[in-house]
């Protein structure tokens, strides 16, 4: 049995993955109603901040012909709340591409923000010894 027979059984349409700084997400498309859930929770309830909300919402305003008819539900961990938004929203944009098979979605996306199918590969840099952070060295005073 393929691989590709087995997720259509589980009912999955589409499967994408995302990292930003330490965040990563996994989305998943399903047949539904429309809805993007987040952790197990409806997007209304996770993101309590309008601007991460928005910036989420963002590829599926964009795409909005493609969801009446799929839920979309994503995992996330690891990192602060802007990057799981990061990663959440790229992740969205990567399954909605998927699902749809669209070049002319995959256009719109890439031409209203790249980031959304493509990631940002900064990290943060590691701190080193002889100074209190990563560039930053200990001051010296001879006097």
């Amino acid at each position: 049995m393929s691989r590709k027979s087995k997720s259509k059984r589980n009912g999955i349409l589409a499967l994408a993955s995302s990292r930003r700084k330490m965040a990563r997400a996994m989305a998943v498309v399903r047949k539904g109603l429309g809805r993007l859930y987040i952790n197990g929770l409806p997007m209304e309830v996770y993101a309590t901040n309008e601007f991460v909300r928005m910036k989420i919402l963002e590829p599926l305003w964009l795409a909005s012909n493609y969801i009446s008819d799929i839920d979309i539900y994503v995992r996330v961990r690891g990192g602060g709340f802007m990057s799981q938004a990061d990663a959440t929203r790229m992740a969205v944009g990567r399954a909605l591409v998927k699902y749809s098979g669209s070049d002319q979605l995959k256009e719109l996306l890439k031409e209203y923000d790249r980031t959304i199918l493509k990631g940002d590969p900064r990290q943060t840099e590691p701190k080193k010894y002889g100074g209190r952070s990563a560039r930053a060295r200990f001051q010296k005073s001879y006097r």
